[in-house]
Parts: C-alpha cells; structure tokens; sequence
C-alpha cells in the first residue's frame, strides 16, 4: 500500500494530523513525515489534502499556528494542539478504536 492514498485516510486525517501534534509543535512537512514514519510509510501525506486539514483544524480552535523558522532556517508555520484539540484527539482516537473493532469483527476470518 506504499504510495497509495487509502480511500479511508480522508475521513481520518484531522484525527491522524491532531496525534501528529501531540508531542509539541511542527509545521506542516514535519507532520507529514511523522505520519509518513510512525505509519511505517504506509501513509502518504499530500500537501493538497494537509494544509486544508490543518486551516480547518485551526478554524475549529483544535489548533493554533504560529510563525517561525524550520530546521533549515526556512520561514515556516508551526502548529499546536490546543486544550480543546488534545481533548477531541482522546476522544476521536477512542471511536476510531471502535470503529476499527466492529470492521475487524464483520470480516470474514482468514
């Protein structure tokens, strides 16, 4: 599945970019190759399908951005998770859970 952009990841990834932001700020390349990383390179991250995600996530007040400098002294936005962005990353992490469980339990067995 390397390379391929799963039909499912578009209703994940406003949880997938929140969890991406859990351990402090990063910009948007940064949250991409996490992803990409903790995934084991399963998932790739389009810029087309991030950026929108990440200015709907600030909208909501899920997360904040803040100018600064990336790791090559380039201008860059970082992002955070806000109070109210770590609390919807438990909860949306919990009925992904679940979520995943009811499929898990619908298909058929190997």
């Amino acid at each position: 599945m390397a390379g391929k952009k799963p039909e499912h990841l578009h209703g994940a990834l406003d949880m997938l970019v929140l969890a991406a932001l859990r351990d402090g700020p990063q910009h948007g390349f940064g949250i991409a190759r996490r992803l990409e990383r903790d995934s084991g390179e399963e998932l790739v991250i389009e810029e087309g399908s991030l950026y929108p995600a990440l200015y709907r996530l600030e909208r909501q007040g899920l997360v904040r951005s803040q100018r600064g400098r990336s790791e090559n002294n380039r201008p860059a936005r970082f992002y955070r998770l806000t109070a109210l962005g770590r609390r919807r990353l438990g909860v949306e992490v919990e009925h992904w859970r679940r979520f995943v469980e009811a499929v898990t339990r619908a298909l058929p067995s190997s």
